[in-house]
C-alpha cells in the first residue's frame, strides 16, 4: 500500500520549501515539500516534518521557524538541504528575520516567519502548526515538485 500511495500522491505538484531556525545561535535547515496555508484568521501555516529528521527537533526546541519558498532555480539548494550531516549552510547566503532571527534564504520567492504554536503526532510525521508572525514575497518562479521530478511553472500572458 505505501508504494502505491507515494505514487498516486505524487501526481499532486506542490511547491518546495526550506523550513530554518537557529538552534544555540547556529542556523539549522531542511527541505520540507508538506507546506501548506491553514488559517488567515488567526494566521496559522503548517508544515509535516517526518520523525526520523534530525533537524526538526532542534526547530521545535528553539520554538520558531521561516518557510522560505523556493524559487525555481534553487533546486541544488533544495537537495543540498534534503541531506542529513552536512554543512547545510556552506557558502549559502542568508540573512536573519526581523521578528525571530530565523535564517532567510537569498533568492527564495517568499518566506513565512513563525512561531510554534502545536505539535501533533500523525503517523510516520509531525503536524506543525505555525503561528504567522511576519511574511514577504519577494518575487520570482517558483520550485515545483511534481511525479518525484522538480520542474519550473510559469504564468503564462
Amino acid at each position: 500500500m505505501t508504494a502505491e500511495l507515494r505514487g498516486t500522491l505524487s501526481h499532486f505538484a506542490s511547491g518546495v520549501t526550506i523550513v530554518t531556525s537557529l538552534w544555540e545561535g547556529a542556523p539549522v535547515g531542511f527541505t520540507c515539500q508538506s507546506f501548506f496555508s491553514l488559517s488567515l484568521d488567526p494566521p496559522y501555516v503548517a508544515i509535516a516534518p517526518a520523525k526520523t529528521s534530525t533537524t526538526w527537533p532542534l526547530i521545535a526546541k528553539s520554538g520558531t521557524f521561516c518557510v522560505n519558498i523556493l524559487s525555481q532555480d534553487q533546486e541544488a539548494l533544495c537537495r543540498t538541504f534534503a541531506v542529513t550531516g552536512a554543512d547545510k549552510f556552506a557558502g549559502v547566503d542568508w540573512e536573519r528575520s526581523p521578528v525571530t532571527s530565523s535564517p532567510l534564504l537569498a533568492g527564495s520567492v517568499a518566506w513565512v516567519d513563525c512561531r510554534v504554536e502545536l505539535v501533533h503526532a500523525a503517523g510516520d510525521h509531525e503536524l506543525v502548526v505555525g503561528a504567522v508572525v511576519d511574511q514577504r514575497v519577494e518575487g520570482g518562479e517558483p520550485l515545483i515538485f511534481y511525479r518525484s521530478r522538480f520542474g519550473a511553472f510559469t504564468l503564462g500572458d
